[in-house]
C-alpha cells in the first residue's frame, strides 16, 4: 500500500464502522453487539443523529470479548478482564513516563543526580 493512501484511512481511535459493519468484521451479530454495549463492555461513539460508530480501536476491543466469549467466560467475567487489563496498560504507560522522566533528569544536566548523591550521602 503506498504513502499516499495511507494517509487517507482513519486512525485507529476514529469511529468510522456503522453497527453492520462491525458486526460484520467481528462474525457477530448487531444485537450481540447492542448487548456487549448494555453490559458496558463496549462504547462506541454516537453520531450527531445518535448513530453508533466504532474505531479500530472498539473493534480490536471486540476482538478480544468473542475470543473470551469463545473460552466460555461469562459477561461480567470478561468486563472484569477488561477492566483489569485496561487498568494494567494505564499502570505500565505512567510507569513508562516515570522511567523516561527518570532517565532525563539523570542525564539531563546532572543536577538531579547530584543532589539525590548528596542526600543519600547525608542519610548513610
Amino acid at each position: 500500500m503506498n504513502s499516499d493512501r495511507r494517509d487517507h484511512l482513519p486512525g485507529s481511535s476514529q469511529a468510522v464502522y456503522a453497527i453492520s459493519v462491525a458486526a460484520e468484521l467481528a462474525g457477530v451479530g448487531v444485537q450481540t453487539l447492542r448487548l456487549y454495549e448494555q453490559h458496558g463492555l463496549l462504547t462506541p461513539a454516537r453520531s450527531a443523529g445518535g448513530t453508533r460508530r466504532y474505531s479500530g480501536d472498539d473493534l480490536a476491543r471486540l476482538e478480544r470479548i468473542v475470543a473470551l466469549v469463545a473460552q466460555g467466560i461469562n459477561l461480567a467475567g470478561i468486563s472484569r478482564i477488561l477492566e483489569l487489563e485496561d487498568t494494567n496498560t494505564a499502570l505500565t504507560a505512567e510507569r513508562d513516563r516515570l522511567r523516561a522522566r527518570q532517565e532525563a533528569d539523570m542525564t539531563g544536566d546532572g543536577r538531579a543526580a547530584e543532589a539525590k548523591a548528596k542526600v543519600r550521602d547525608r542519610q548513610a
